[in-house]
């Protein structure tokens, strides 16, 4: 569905990820008009390589390089991240919510009732990932099966689409949610690229957006930024908040790969079992890649030797928490380098990795080049946004993975699943204040055209 620039909405919610798709269908359901505007793409779901380099690795729009080469990644797509990552759901860190003034236990317990939650059944976990699980146990790692939101009916073994985008709806993505807020009468907006929030009175009143390369608004008495670490910053500097997109995190990580006779691997549900390391500050997990995925970066770091190995690989990931430091520019690039301690990690956590694939048989061991996910801290709660997720400027709400307090390390969806379902309840019972809708108001935005809200 598609909006008219102009209409006035209860609530605009900025990004369809798994913030942003869970207060939409929550206000939606509630009764309250609302407006998604995503970036990105509505096309269906494929699981081709095409669409995951469209949409998730495409240079300038999912894809940002640092100083350093690392490359981090993002989804620009309806749902966001969710579409590519590899639906694992590790609980929040509950007392370091607590901490910041937020219990978000009944919420984890609510979406673990609602969602498809838990490990992968035996049958959908690959032959590489049995390999690796049974070497780290043997080493006394506490290797474990990790939490999926998977509908393990739908999930096919065999199956390397995880990390292009699932086409046969085995995953669950936001998605899901933003359908749901469109049946509840929730619109959706395509290819809308948000560039400010517009204020009147210290207020949001709606946001101004790129739509086919024309700029237009949209009006509303709430806004919620879920546009990511990366994106809700970037909206939050060319509105006024300057201290948004500084000293934040992005959980680098490198994979060692290691060859093993007897093994037909390479084409199964990834990270299906792991470790958290957290006295290492390193999670640990195999990592199994499409073979082109895994060809491209055996090249990248010159090993033309193994690119035809990729179904007798080992891959284990090392995903570390990195220092907070850095900061993204107002086009959204991402200016930060690894610290001393970043890097002790990376290497700690795979001297881990190659002591597990030593123990399962491996030789001809290597590692791709540091990689990042997940960025986030970028408006943290406690210095751009409260307990509330509100912002200075009324009416404006963030929720992502940009609030995130401290240095993170952990795969976020159901944390931001938490926030995003206690928001709603906040918003629907009062909790917090919005601003009312503007009705022919002066805009304080700089570079307004006419310095009045356009409805046309």
């Amino acid at each position: 569905m598609h909006s008219r620039s102009g209409e006035d909405f209860d609530a605009i919610v900025v990004g369809s990820g798994p913030g942003g798709a869970t207060v939409a269908r929550g206000l939606s359901r509630r009764g309250q008009r609302v407006l998604i505007l995503e970036r990105g793409r509505n096309a269906p779901i494929r699981g081709t390589a095409t669409q995951a380099i469209l949409d998730l690795t495409f240079p300038g729009r999912g894809l940002a390089v640092t100083p350093e080469l690392l490359a981090v990644t993002r989804g620009i797509t309806t749902g966001g991240s969710s579409v590519f990552y590899y639906a694992t759901a590790l609980d929040p860190p509950l007392e370091m919510f607590r901490r910041h003034g937020i219990d978000l236990a009944g919420e984890v317990q609510a979406i673990k009732a609602e969602l498809p939650y838990g490990p992968l059944s035996d049958e959908l976990i690959g032959p590489a990932a049995i390999r690796i699980m049974s070497s780290a146990r043997e080493l006394g790692y506490d290797w474990q099966p990790l939490p999926k939101l998977v509908y393990q009916d739908r999930c096919r073994p065999d199956c390397d689409r995880c990390a292009m985008g699932c086409p046969h709806g085995a995953k669950w993505t936001s998605r899901v949610f933003v359908e749901e807020a469109v049946e509840h009468g929730a619109e959706l907006l395509p290819g809308a690229r948000v560039e400010r929030v517009l204020r009147s009175n210290g207020s949001a009143v709606g946001v101004e957006a790129r739509v086919d390369g024309y700029r237009r608004r949209f009006v509303a008495g709430r806004v919620v930024l879920a546009a990511g670490g990366i994106g809700s910053a970037q909206i939050l500097r060319a509105s006024g908040i300057e201290r948004a997109g500084r000293d934040f995190f992005f959980d680098p990580l490198v994979v060692v790969h290691g060859e093993v006779d007897g093994l037909r691997g390479g084409r199964e549900f990834p990270m299906a079992a792991g470790v958290h390391l957290e006295q290492d500050g390193c999670m640990l997990a195999d990592l199994s890649w499409p073979r082109w995925v895994y060809q491209l970066f055996a090249a990248e770091v010159g090993r033309v030797d193994r690119l035809l190995a990729h179904r007798r690989t080992l891959p284990i990931m090392i995903k570390v928490r990195d220092e907070l430091g850095g900061h993204l520019t107002d086009r959204g690039g991402v200016r930060k380098r690894l610290s001393r301690l970043d890097r002790e990690r990376l290497r700690a956590g795979s001297e881990h990795a190659r002591r597990i694939l030593a123990r399962a048989g491996a030789r001809r061991v290597f590692s791709t080049w540091r990689l990042a996910a997940h960025p986030g801290g970028s408006a943290k709660i406690g210095y751009v946004v409260d307990s509330t997720l509100a912002t200075e400027i009324n009416g404006l709400f963030i929720c992502d993975c940009s609030i995130i307090p401290e240095a993170w390390g952990l795969p976020p969806t159901l944390t931001i699943l938490a926030l995003a379902r206690r928001l709603v309840r906040q918003l629907s019972e009062g909790d917090v204040a919005g601003a009312p809708v503007a009705r022919d108001v002066v805009c304080e935005s700089d570079g307004c055209l006419d310095k009045n809200i356009c409805r046309s």
